[in-house]
């Protein structure tokens, strides 16, 4: 298998899609949106860029599987698609300018390539395995921050579950106070992705899916990163929950998360 043959080829798919993306932003009406859950939404546009994707991969990489946000009944196989057809739905509903396609390619319980798009700035990330990270066509790299003081990190806020609420604002508060500062985008592929890059040196979330993480944990990985779950172990794809960092300040954004005791819901 030519991962970064398969890997280009995605780059082009996510293009195109964020090309409708785009094209149908300005077109949404309030009647379009519907809630999935609590704070959790769903456009016309997010299921017609997944069925889109899924139809393009299918030919790609013919009986491979899927685990898809907007479709629940497509079934993982031995090679599986992890498909976020539009990260940040409700930036997007709300016309503000940050969202992503994200494609991650897994191989049993192994990422192999993942690639995540953002549409208004024509960002392409994309690496698969054994490769370097790139940005069109440009080699990428974590940033070389080497303590917390110095850093800039990247969250995101909890929408639905709220049994860690205290201890995710005891760090949030420590970062306001002993960091840069702490962003919110509003789409997790984003924030990984820009930790890749080194426009950020760490990004924390739980309550997330495989499809919010899976391509940008390998992205930050390949590019010299650190991704874990909140106990240091490789659980961040379906553990809901992810600490992603450059190698210099791992160690000491880890210990912040300490009081999390017992595994997340």
């Amino acid at each position: 298998m030519n991962l970064e043959k398969i890997a280009h080829q995605v780059c082009d798919l996510a293009a195109e899609t964020g090309a409708f993306l785009q094209q149908e932003v300005n077109r949404l009406k309030s009647t379009d949106i519907q809630a999935k859950g609590l704070h959790n939404y769903v456009t016309y546009v997010d299921q017609e860029s997944e069925r889109r994707i899924v139809e393009r991969l299918s030919k790609l990489l013919p009986g491979s599987g899927f685990i898809a946000e907007e479709n629940p009944s497509l079934k993982p196989e031995e090679f599986t698609w992890v498909v976020d057809p539009l990260d940040g739905t409700t930036n997007f509903i709300h016309g503000v300018p940050l969202y992503c396609i994200s494609i991650g390619l897994m191989h049993g319980n192994e990422t192999i390539m993942g690639v995540i798009y953002e549409p208004n700035l024509k960002e392409c990330f994309y690496t698969w395995k054994s490769a370097p990270s790139y940005l069109n066509n440009e080699a990428i790299r974590v940033s070389n921050t080497a303590n917390i003081n110095e850093s800039l990190f990247a969250t995101g806020f909890p929408y639905y579950d709220y049994s860690r609420l205290d201890e995710y604002l005891a760090i949030f508060k420590y970062l306001l106070q002993n960091s840069r500062g702490a962003r919110r985008l509003g789409s997790a592929a984003a924030d990984l992705a820009y930790t890749a890059c080194g426009r950020y040196d760490g990004f924390f979330e739980y309550g997330l899916s495989p499809w919010d993480v899976n391509a940008g944990g390998l992205l930050v990985k390949n590019a010299g990163g650190i991704v874990t779950d909140f106990y240091g172990k490789e659980n961040h794809i379906f553990g809901k929950q992810i600490i992603a960092t450059n190698n210099l300040i791992y160690n000491e954004f880890f210990k912040l998360f300490d009081k999390w005791k017992h595994e997340l819901i």
